[in-house]
């Protein structure tokens, strides 16, 4: 499942929180039940979306105007622990099981179980699961070039489809807002001392939005470019169809909005086993 993807950290400082509790403050008339939700992960491949959270840690001090050597050998062990796959997935049960609407679920679990669904997910996991960031955008930068000096339509396919994944255009504000909290908590866990209060840290966040849109849109597009560049431009205009039906839009509102909140909630766990290390101390 294309989920929209944060960049890495040490490329541009990042964090908008949509908590799904306040998206979605009362559970739905028809809630589904956790073993068809933890089907439904797998179906879409969301749950290796949610597993690729675990890359963006190794950017974390970055964030900081740190090193990941300045916290000692314990820092992987450390990150491992908070970025435990199975506690994020066990995260975005909890509040999927009482927000995703059975008729949603069954909408997307009938195109990504398709034929070519199944190829999309094979084709995202993988994509996902890269831990080389840059090489992937690089990779994509150059497809993107190619697709540009040949005329294809398949770069309107791709704008499509990326609008399609974030059409509440959420994604600067849900960046800035993990960006923020993990901030705030470093600062709080004593990790940083920081110079801004959390108002001045606002303002300075209001003036790198639009710089940050531009990174975030040609990240989006030359991921995609890379991920799909397996698949015909019929191929892709049917996914992009897909993905703009009003089921499949509400899918992708809540699951943006579960990905962030377990991206926020374990940044700021991770900021304050920081302090455990402290810079330079093993665990």
């Amino acid at each position: 499942m294309t989920i929209l993807r944060l960049p890495p950290f040490s490329a541009a400082l990042t964090a908008f929180l949509i908590v799904a509790s306040l998206l979605f403050p009362a559970a739905p008339a028809q809630a589904a039940d956790r073993s068809r939700v933890m089907s439904f992960l797998e179906v879409t491949g969301f749950d290796v979306a949610l597993d690729s959270i675990a890359l963006s840690a190794s950017g974390a001090p970055q964030m900081l105007g740190l090193e990941a050597g300045d916290f000692g050998v314990g820092w992987s062990r450390m990150a491992d622990q908070v970025f435990d796959t199975g506690r994020m997935r066990d995260l975005a049960l909890d509040i999927l099981v009482d927000t995703l609407e059975d008729t949603a679920l069954a909408h997307a679990e009938a195109f990504y179980g398709s034929a070519l669904g199944q190829r999309l997910v094979a084709a995202e996991n993988a994509s996902h699961m890269i831990e080389d960031d840059e090489v992937k955008q690089i990779a994509g930068q150059r497809i993107i070039a190619d697709l540009v000096r040949e005329g294809s339509d398949r770069i309107a396919l791709l704008q499509r489809m990326n609008q399609a994944i974030d059409a509440a255009d959420t994604g600067v504000k849900a960046v800035q807002q993990i960006q923020f909290r993990f901030i705030m908590a470093a600062s709080a866990a004593g990790v940083i001392d920081l110079q801004l209060d959390a108002e001045g840290l606002r303002a300075w966040q209001r003036d790198q939005a639009p710089s940050m849109r531009m990174a975030l849109n040609a990240s989006a597009m030359a991921a995609s470019a890379y991920t799909y560049q397996g698949f015909t431009d019929a191929e892709v205009d049917a996914y992009v169809r897909a993905l703009e039906t009003p089921l499949m839009q509400q899918v992708y509102e809540l699951l943006n909005a579960v990905q962030y909140e377990i991206t926020a909630n374990r940044f700021e766990e991770l900021a304050f086993r920081m302090q455990d290390l402290g810079q330079g101390e093993e665990l």
